[in-house]
């Protein structure tokens, strides 16, 4: 029989040209995927202190997220950054969180829907999808080679996942199909209404869930009011079905951000808010 676990391939030293517009250490790495046959940048950001001496032997959280042209650099991103590098940055300093590891994940560009869409959608109509390969292209490619490179702490409470807009769908899918490996998820205004809400559905009478779930959604994702409802009572669904399943304040924090609209700009505004909640002590404050 042959080997079912996905191969992947990448250079062994990180391209890393000098960013003014970034804070930190922030390492590139052309990476080749065998699962969805094409290739992307892995964008890891790296703590203060990581190659220090007297941090040889320390083990970082991580937190993987979808979109990562998004994430550190105006000059790659769609409209405007998330600004993740100088969010984490100020505050591990502040000690609001521990030291982490960001992986941005770029998305294949013209493939980006087709990856992160897991069933096929009739409105709009999206028929060619390869989401449901997206757990394995993370758990059996990304994640075991930024294991090998950097010093990552394993188990689930210290792994995270996250994205916005489909990139949300797709990590919400992700760790119903992957239980037990993510322990901190990020949906920033996740396309829920997507494949009939079928991922929506699903959620209903689902158990097992992460330990610390972050949503957040505006009020005028759309500009179309009729549409704006309907994403925000999507969120709000998906709150009460976790609510269901047992997760509490200490658990589950969902924002409804009153003007906010689809685009990186309020992603990023909420993003300190969501990883103090995830990764600090702010869980039930």
């Amino acid at each position: 029989m042959a080997d079912p676990t996905p191969k992947s391939s990448a250079p062994e030293s990180p391209v890393n040209p000098p960013n003014p517009s970034v804070a930190g250490d922030l390492r590139l790495h052309e990476f080749t995927s065998r699962v969805f046959r094409n290739s992307r940048m892995l964008r890891v950001w790296l703590p203060q202190g990581y190659d220090d001496p007297e941090s040889a032997n320390t083990l970082y959280p991580v937190f993987y997220l979808n979109d990562g042209q998004n994430l550190f650099d105006r000059a790659t991103s769609f409209a405007g950054e998330w600004e993740v590098d100088e969010t984490a940055d100020r505050l591990i300093r502040e000690g609001l969180v521990p030291p982490l590891i960001v992986v941005g994940i770029d998305n294949a560009q013209g493939e980006r829907t087709r990856e992160y869409v897991p069933y096929r959608s009739l409105n709009p109509p999206i028929m060619r999808v390869q989401g449901r390969q997206y757990p394995d292209f993370l758990m059996f490619e990304v994640m075991p080679f930024v294991r090998k490179k950097y010093r990552v702490a394993l188990g689930a409470e210290n792994t995270g996942l996250g994205g916005s807009s489909l990139g949300a769908l797709i990590a919400l899918y992700t760790v119903m199909a992957r239980p037990g490996v993510f322990g901190r998820v990020l949906l920033e205004s996740p396309s829920l209404f997507l494949t009939q809400r079928r991922l929506l559905k699903e959620t209903r009478g689902r158990a097992r869930w992460p330990e610390r779930i972050y949503v957040g959604i505006g009020t005028r994702e759309s500009g179309r009011e009729d549409r704006d409802r309907a994403f925000v009572e999507d969120v709000r669904t998906l709150e009460r079905n976790l609510q269901h399943a047992g997760l509490d304040q200490q658990h589950l924090r969902v924002v409804i951000d009153e003007g906010a609209t689809h685009n990186e700009v309020h992603w990023a505004r909420r993003f300190p808010h969501a990883l103090r909640f995830l990764f600090g002590s702010d869980a039930g404050k």
